[in-house]
């Protein structure tokens, strides 16, 4: 599994909430088994849009969609709480 690299706002906000460490384990797991149960992947409704989202932490998730069959682009990150 490939994640295209993020832009420079989406870094900006990583950055901003002190999640760029947890971004980075969860995008090692998310390459090596996109399945792995602590990144709680979960196709998000409306179901027809193909949007997922996985886990950096309790509060945090990461927005994406598939590019490619085995590539993804992160659309944003959300607070799952809000």
């Amino acid at each position: 599994m490939i994640v295209l690299e993020l832009r420079d706002d989406q870094i900006e906000y990583l950055q901003q909430h002190q999640l760029v460490k947890k971004y980075e384990k969860s995008k090692v797991l998310f390459e090596q088994n996109p399945f792995h149960p602590s990144l709680n992947m979960e196709l998000l409704e409306p179901k027809h849009r193909l949007l997922y989202s996985f886990r950096l932490d309790r509060k945090y998730r990461a927005i994406f969609a598939y590019v490619e069959n085995e590539t993804i682009e992160v659309i944003a990150f959300t607070n799952h709480y809000k």
